[in-house]
């Protein structure tokens, strides 16, 4: 591979201090920014929770000349409606489907649904008339292309219409939260295994800083999105679940170096090996993750708002992961093998004064004896 940096002598690990300060510093904005918008009277949730988390109308709309998702967001912006999905039809290209949020205190304001609405409320908190509310604004919204076709005739039959709502159906609050509890169940499932796995592979020590890690960028970004309110959907999960497999890949690289280096010089100090590992792979870092940070990049930039959160927390994913591996995992795999050399010494001097017992890469232990000149 291409080498950027062939004598690259940074201290990394002399810079841990001020690197966990950034990390704090960031975990505490995003909670003093949960926490107070969710204390606040009148505030904010703490995060903005999308329609498949919240709950709310979804409409299939079949045009006549299908305008751009940005068109029609921008019809129901002017109905009030701020926090839409819009989506195209994989097998029907023709139609999209819209979803829109739960629209509160206006349900005795909605006329009736034409007949052929074909609304299937399945939300039992939200009930047929939150689906009337959300099928009128969207009408009201969609009217800016034309007409909707008469309600006994489709769109071909009427010649003068521009669309039609052919279905409506409604996702309540309760299937947001079994949805959300799945998505958090399947995370931390997928952190065990992580853990066991780098536990069974290289060493239980290694595996505590590489999880601690992966829990640290998932934090870190979202007091991104508590911040500045960035939407979360079940895009952004996705986008979180793939930041897991990301961050820890990059930390298995300098484990595995680590490892290496270990056994090619036991006399050096692991302080020394890890800086060491971490210079070794900077240039494979900065190949791997230079390239997954301009490709999220110009998703942010070109790829629309279907993809706008899902970029955005891949962007600050791709970024906190990079830095969590150097800052964050290596770090506590340090400190954590620092701690069980030093325990182990103080065991084997207390039983055997002619031996000094160390930690090393692997599982078994390592034992020194002093050589009879």
């Amino acid at each position: 591979m291409f080498q950027f940096f062939t004598e690259l002598k940074v201290d990394w690990m002399g810079l841990r201090k001020p690197f966990v300060f950034i990390s704090i510093a960031i975990l505490l904005a995003g909670l003093i920014s949960a926490a107070g918008r969710q204390l606040t009277d009148g505030g904010t949730d703490a995060f903005n929770l999308g329609v498949d988390f919240q709950g709310g109308t979804v409409l299939t709309v079949k045009f006549r000349e299908k305008p751009t998702a940005d068109d029609v967001r921008s019809a129901l912006n002017s109905v009030g409606i701020n926090e839409s999905v819009i989506q195209d039809s994989t097998d029907k290209p023709d139609e999209k489907l819209i979803k829109i949020p739960i629209i509160e205190g206006q349900e005795t304001a909605a006329p009736a649904p034409a007949p052929d609405a074909n609304a299937q409320p399945q939300g039992g908190t939200t009930g047929g008339t939150q689906v009337e509310v959300g099928r009128a604004k969207v009408k009201s919204a969609l009217d800016t292309f034309g007409k909707e076709a008469a309600a006994d005739q489709t769109l071909e039959q009427d010649a003068t219409a521009a669309y039609k709502i052919v279905g409506t159906d409604s996702v309540g609050p309760v299937a947001g939260e079994q949805l959300r509890d799945a998505a958090v169940i399947a995370t931390l499932l997928g952190m065990i295994g992580i853990l066991l796995f780098i536990a069974f592979r290289y060493d239980w020590t290694y595996a505590a800083g590489a999880v601690i890690a992966v829990f640290h960028d998932v934090l870190v970004t979202l007091a991104f999105f508590t911040v500045f309110q960035w939407e979360i959907n079940l895009s952004v999960l996705a986008a979180m679940l793939t930041l897991v497999g990301f961050s820890v890949n990059d930390s298995i690289v300098i484990f595995d170096r680590i490892r290496e280096n270990m056994n090619l010089n036991r006399t050096a100090s692991l302080y020394d090996l890890t800086n060491r590992s971490i210079n070794q792979t900077m240039s494979r870092t900065v190949v791997t993750n230079g390239l997954l940070f301009l490709a999220v990049l110009a998703l942010v930039l070109f790829g629309g708002e279907v993809l706008r959160t899902f970029s955005l927390a891949l962007l600050v994913g791709s970024i906190v992961g990079t830095y969590s591996t150097i800052a964050i995992a290596s770090p506590i795999a340090l400190w954590w093998q620092s701690k069980i050399g030093r325990a182990e010494m103080k065991d084997v001097a207390a039983e055997k004064t002619s031996g000094e017992k160390l930690a090393s890469a692997s599982r078994r232990s390592v034992t020194r004896r002093p050589v009879t000149r």
